[in-house]
């Protein structure tokens, strides 16, 4: 029952989140991913560590398609999903738990700017002021 109790919560969590949220949401993810397949390379689980790099690189690659190149800032991002990306391959090709890291350090990086974004942009009231141009490139609503 808590199981089931835990995932209603979860859907629930994601189903009711703003984009901000959900964007948020998605770096988490591919961190606990990351962390999860360090842990398997250190225990030479080979297929475990395959499997949580690729959810890590789907979750970059739908940063990369979200990207709205109308605005100059989308090619400093995709410069930098990209470098991330080719560590992630890099990092499953070799099981390179020191390439991971690195891979792993610019996705915190990228969260925590984005945590940072979400802060300075919360109104006193509590709602957003940030205009999503795309998942990877947050607008304020006063831009």
């Amino acid at each position: 029952m808590t199981a089931a109790m835990a995932n209603v919560y979860k859907s629930n969590s994601i189903q009711t989140a703003s984009p901000a949220e959900l964007t948020l949401m998605l770096y988490d993810g591919a961190i606990k991913f990351c962390n999860i397949a360090l842990g398997a390379i250190e225990k030479n689980d080979i297929e475990k560590a395959n499997t949580n790099i690729i959810k890590a690189q789907k979750i970059i690659t739908e940063f990369r398609c979200t990207l709205d190149f109308k605005y100059p800032v989308a090619q400093d991002f995709d410069r930098v999903y990209d470098y991330i990306y080719r560590r992630l391959v890099e990092a499953n090709i070799h099981k390179d738990a020191e390439v991971l890291e690195d891979a792993l350090k610019y996705i915190r990086e990228m969260r925590d700017t984005w945590k940072e974004v979400m802060r300075l942009n919360r109104a006193p009231s509590g709602t957003s002021q940030i205009r999503y141009v795309s998942a990877g490139t947050p607008k304020a609503a006063s831009m």
